[in-house]
């Protein structure tokens, strides 16, 4: 069965939504990661925290947007993905609100014991929804056991079986620390762009470590799923290509950090995760989640899509709301454009 237009339109535009979500709050999650570690007092803590206090809630909307997406487009995906995945969901739920909690909360007293403590929760917050993100996007690379719904036949009445230690692997750890140090350097560098000094000077020698480890990581970890996994991915021409663009992107964003240029650094990091994406996406298309135990049972564009006349619905709300989420975001960051600095009189 070969998919219709609609399904491969909505199939990109999920894409799109996850590159717009990973784009933006890669570095999000970066500078949350990094609060505890770059910001010496609190003074540069606050200044830290400004880089994106005006910007992360507004980040998360192409998260909701894409889950939104998923459920309309393709609801047995939707389905599968969020009864399978059950437990590391509701794990990155609960940081998601403690991260969202911790920047409020967080200057309400002044006491350093009260400031410390949610600084350190949104870095343990901001780490485990990467790590849990990549660990879910390891899992789709090497496939999940998927079990024939007994009251159903066959695709895409399915579910996984494997429990919440069953996602966790060798493999998918990998996976989930590359996201990790992606996003370490990505917010280094967004850090480098966004700060003066003394924050400045000490997120450029942080940019370099992370993107030494982040590169050491992707390289285990592409050698790892091309060498030593039997999976149901599709390395086909078009991914392969995505990944060596990707892979020059990121040798470029060491190669302009050390350079001094953190305009071309910060835009480096950004494509590397943008075309890790679509390599991903394009690599996995026309699966959603692929069956490692049998490709039969794989969740396909095709098998788990909703109704012709729900998508082309969908497709005429999206071309209206869709560019007004961007020119959103683009008219909040340019507002927001401006360096925050330690002297500054900081809202967070």
């Amino acid at each position: 069965m070969e998919p219709t237009v609609f399904q491969i339109i909505w199939f990109i535009l999920i894409t799109v939504l996850f590159i717009g979500f990973f784009f933006l709050e890669g570095f999000d999650y970066g500078v949350g990661m990094l609060l505890p570690f770059l910001g010496k007092n609190d003074r540069e803590r606050r200044a830290i925290i400004n880089t994106i206090g005006p910007v992360w809630d507004g980040n998360e909307v192409w998260l909701i947007t894409a889950g939104g997406a998923s459920f309309a487009a393709f609801p047995q995906f939707y389905a599968t993905l969020f009864s399978g995945f059950f437990i590391a969901l509701i794990l990155m739920l609960i940081a998601l609100i403690f991260r969202a909690v911790s920047f409020e909360f967080r200057s309400k007293m002044e006491g350093q014991g009260w400031r410390n403590t949610w600084d350190w929760i949104i870095a343990i917050a901001s780490f485990l929804i990467a790590l849990l993100w990549g660990v879910a996007v390891g899992n789709l690379i090497q496939g999940i056991t998927l079990v024939p719904d007994p009251h159903f036949n066959g695709a895409p009445y399915v579910y996984y079986h494997g429990g919440f230690f069953g996602l966790l692997s060798p493999f998918t750890i990998i996976s989930g620390l590359v996201f990790v140090f992606l996003f370490l350097m990505h917010g280094a560098n967004f850090l480098t762009l966004k700060t003066t000094d003394p924050i400045v000077s000490r997120a450029k020698k942080t940019a370099f470590t992370m993107w030494i480890i982040a590169t050491v990581l992707t390289v285990i970890f592409v050698l790892w799923a091309l060498l030593g996994l039997s999976f149901p991915y599709k390395l086909k021409t078009f991914t392969w290509i995505v990944a060596l663009l990707a892979a020059v992107a990121l040798l470029l964003v060491g190669f302009y950090i050390k350079k001094d240029k953190a305009g071309m650094a910060f835009i480096m990091g950004a494509l590397t995760i943008v075309l890790a994406t679509v390599m991903v996406f394009a690599g996995l298309y026309p699966n959603l989640i692929p069956a490692a135990n049998d490709p039969n049972l794989s969740i396909t564009i095709m098998n788990a899509s909703s109704s012709p006349y729900t998508l082309k619905v969908m497709s005429i709300v999206a071309v209206i709301l869709v560019p007004i989420v961007l020119l959103y975001q683009i008219w909040t960051y340019k507002v927001f454009k401006d360096r925050v600095s330690v002297e500054q009189d900081l809202e967070y």
